[in-house]
């Protein structure tokens, strides 16, 4: 095994002694202690880095898997009860043109647990040959890349609150490995356990969280074995890769954090509490609401009906009126009606800045204007119409 990781370790090995002297560059105490223990914690970061772009990947295809869900849902009812092999065949086929709709893989959530694993193989194999390499006994080597002989013995030396790096819960009898492996075995499972259910349960629409659902049974089912796997497993690993398991989970529970706060699922309970953020940061800086600014911008691109009932025609009529010749509006009603729905027009395009408050008072001043426009109009038809029919010789 360590002749097909050796490349693997060497790097690890590598990005450990660089951390570590960069550690006690600047101020780290050297030899053994805490900056060894850093040092794993750095090597983490910097493989979590390395794959940032798979987690962007990842959390595109999760969105669009779980977009993807009432439609996969309606395909696979259609389809339900036909087992020949033209109808599997059709099926499947139907399947992958909603994946490539939906531009979405279900093995990409996979990808950055797959590129870790070689890594976090290669970081036991190195902590399993640190008495090996410090006591010269190393088949085939003197040194794991830049971690010679003496750097080894270092490691071996650094501990985790009394627990040394190298040891684990089946090969040291000390009482103090045993305490420190069950509590950082109890943390992995624990953050695990979280990072899956923040989007099971917050980025997650309503609509696909029936049980009914495969993806949500599967996704159920996970987060029940994979703390259950880790219970059995861990007494296996070194606390050096427990450190390296627990910091990676913690990374991604706090990157997943991030990523479900600031772009959420739609649908979802996380982007309902966002919008419910991004509104009440609005209200305080006497903006509108994201819904009301969502309804004046469709309605500025007439994408929002105006809510007018357009005349009926008769069949005869139809026949007659040209294809483009206007629509009569059956509501003819008074002039302010006509010019209500022109400020209710302007309104939409100048109610960015304004509160709720103002905008119905504007609202109340413009019909009032108009009724009493309308009025007057009235009026000075009235007092024409009575002098034209004094001045009509009898």
């Amino acid at each position: 095994m360590d002749t097909i990781l050796w490349p693997l370790m060497v790097a690890v090995a590598w990005v450990m002694v660089s951390i570590h002297r960069f550690l006690v560059f600047i101020g780290f105490p050297d030899g053994p202690g805490i900056a060894w223990v850093l040092s794993i914690i750095g090597l983490t970061m910097f493989v979590r880095l390395l794959i940032m772009p798979l987690f962007v990947k990842q959390i595109r295809a999760s969105r669009g898997m779980q977009l993807m869900q009432p439609e996969l849902q309606a395909l696979q009812n259609k389809y339900k009860g036909k087992n020949d092999p033209a109808s599997k065949q059709r099926q499947q086929e139907e399947m992958m043109a909603l994946y490539r709709k939906h531009n979405t893989n279900p093995f990409a959530s996979c990808f950055p647990i797959l590129i870790q694993m070689p890594v976090f193989f290669a970081l036991f194999r190195v902590l399993a040959n640190l008495e090996a390499v410090a006591t010269d006994a190393y088949a085939d080597h003197d040194s794991i890349g830049p971690l010679t002989a003496a750097l080894a013995e270092q490691v071996q030396a650094s501990t985790v609150f009394g627990a040394p790096l190298s040891a684990s819960f089946m090969n040291s009898s000390e009482i103090t490995v045993k305490i420190v492996t069950v509590v950082m075995i109890i943390l992995m499972s624990v953050t695990q356990w979280y990072t899956m259910a923040q989007l099971s349960m917050k980025n997650m629409p309503d609509s696909v969280k029936n049980s009914d659902n495969p993806a949500m049974r599967s996704q159920r089912m996970m987060m029940t074995i994979m703390p259950i796997f880790f219970a059995f497993t861990g007494v296996q690993f070194q606390i050096g890769v427990l450190v390296y398991w627990v910091t990676t989970n913690l990374w991604t529970m706090g990157q997943q954090f991030f990523t479900i706060r600031k772009m959420p699922a739609p649908g979802s309970e996380a982007e309902k509490k966002m919008r419910a953020r991004e509104n009440q940061r609005r209200a305080r800086k006497g903006l509108p609401s994201l819904e009301e600014e969502e309804r004046a911008k469709a309605e500025a691109e007439g994408t929002v009906t105006s809510g007018q009932r357009v005349q009926p025609v008769r069949k005869d009529r139809q026949k007659k009126r040209p294809q483009n010749a206007p629509v009569a509006n059956v509501n003819k009603s008074a002039p302010e009606d006509s010019e209500t729905d022109t400020n209710t027009a302007e309104e939409s395009t100048n109610a960015v800045g304004l509160t709720q408050e103002e905008i119905a008072r504007r609202r109340y001043e413009r019909r009032a204007r108009a009724r009493k426009q309308a009025a007057a109009k009235r009026k000075g038809e009235g007092g024409k119409s009575k002098k034209s029919s004094r001045r009509k010789p009898h």
